[in-house]
């Protein structure tokens, strides 16, 4: 969330963070009235235990019972002022945080500004596509035909948008989690298994919640959510803690299935398995002091970069516009790798750098050294990949004439096949 004396002091600089983002501004003037009027209840309350704490000063010296009575009856109902306005601030309290929260992260002065995707910046690109002697078939033909993906079954086990891998399909997808996170070990990421199932905090502190309420999962019984991604949890991890300057930067990753309600307009990408309700996904985390958070940007979105390059993927760098970066982020790069049968560009990873942003909602700190004031870290993430979009560019990309698939070198170890063949 956003630094309250941020809107306090520049709320015209916060507004046009929010057109330039197309998001309303009129919470920044919600956001003011309310802590107006948190500062005139704080301030009348202090007044009146300042009054009663005088008062009963008094009381204590006076001989007279009746007028000592008096002076009681008074001062209890300076109390009863004194418990209304508690209670008034706990509402105030309630409705500040849930509109500050509200309110996206400001964008990096490097974030172009734009109205909408379209205005997205391609940085450049990177390998060559592949030319093929035959019309490249799309993914929702190939896997059918050579048994590795069951749409049918899938529909029938859960519903639409769900499906079933089978055999190499099912190792494939097994193969690409596996190598992606020996490559991001070796980068410098900790690993670590993660809970699939969170606490509503938890959500809160990671900048999905309250505006991602819509497209989360969510057992109300146990209150539990389904993670939406591994960004999540690793947020939390150190939530509430104040770390030492030497232990920073902390890079993580972490492989989680992702849950999110998925909803479509009808015609709109609704073939295939590029958008669903279930997916995998290994993410990449850092924590980092605020100068150094600049360099882990560029360093991460280079990690991820690796992981296309590993598969011999082409794809491209495009730098997100202020409409378009993720609530959380400040400043966003998208790794987009080309599918030859879809005929078009897939997203498979978004690099962020989100500031203090997360940290201030996780409340996660660090100390520059033993006694000094503690400062917030700044946190980044991004995919390294996410999974079925990185299927679908291997099995079209590496298509023969034949209808078979060509396993990338990297992942033939760990398939135990250097082609999937019907």
């Amino acid at each position: 969330m956003l630094d309250i004396n941020l809107v306090r002091t520049q709320p015209e600089l916060v507004r046009q963070a929010l057109i330039n983002r197309s998001a309303d501004t009129a919470v920044v003037d919600a956001v003011q009235a309310l802590d107006i009027r948190r500062r005139e209840i704080l301030t009348q309350s202090e007044q009146l235990r300042a009054q009663r704490n005088s008062a009963s000063r008094e009381i204590g010296k006076m001989k007279d019972a009746a007028a000592r009575e008096t002076r009681i009856a008074g001062m209890r109902e300076v109390g009863d002022r004194i418990a209304v306005l508690e209670a008034e601030l706990k509402q105030v309290d309630l409705q500040l945080d849930e509109q500050a929260m509200s309110i996206p992260n400001m964008p990096d002065a490097r974030t172009p500004v734009g109205l909408s995707e379209d205005e997205n910046v391609i940085l450049r690109n990177e390998g060559s596509v592949h030319r093929f002697d035959f019309i490249p078939k799309p993914h929702w033909e190939l896997g059918p035909y050579l048994g590795i993906i069951d749409f049918e079954r899938g529909v029938k086990l859960s519903g639409t948008r769900f499906y079933v891998l089978n055999g190499l399909g099912a190792r494939l997808q097994r193969a690409l989690i596996a190598w992606m996170l020996d490559l991001h070990a070796g980068q410098g990421y900790h690993e670590a298994y993660l809970p699939f199932m969170v606490k509503q905090q938890t959500l809160y502190a990671a900048g999905q919640l309250p505006k991602f309420k819509d497209n989360l999962y969510h057992d109300v019984e146990e209150d539990f959510w389904m993670v939406p991604t591994a960004e999540v949890p690793l947020t939390n991890l150190h939530g509430g803690e104040i770390l030492a300057m030497n232990a920073l930067p902390l890079h993580y990753c972490a492989y989680t299935p992702c849950f999110r309600r998925e909803k479509m307009k009808a015609g709109s990408d609704v073939r295939g398995i590029k958008r669903g309700h279930q997916f995998d996904k290994v993410e990449m985390y850092k924590l980092c002091a605020p100068e150094q958070s600049d360099e882990e940007l560029e360093s991460m979105r280079e990690d991820a970069e690796a992981v296309c390059r590993g598969l011999g993927l082409a794809y491209r760098v495009k730098l997100l516009c202020t409409s378009d970066i993720g609530f959380s982020a400040r400043m966003t790069y998208d790794i987009e790798v080309w599918a030859p049968g879809c005929d078009e560009w897939l997203e498979v990873s978004s690099v962020s750098n989100c500031g203090d942003f997360q940290a201030r909602r996780a409340n996660i700190r660090f100390r520059r050294e033993p006694g000094a004031k503690p400062e917030f870290v700044h946190t980044l993430n991004g995919s390294g990949l996410a999974l079925p979009r990185t299927m679908i560019a291997i099995m079209e990309n590496y298509q023969q004439a034949d209808g078979s698939i060509m396993v990338p070198e990297v992942l033939q170890r760990f398939v135990g096949a250097n082609v999937i063949r019907k």
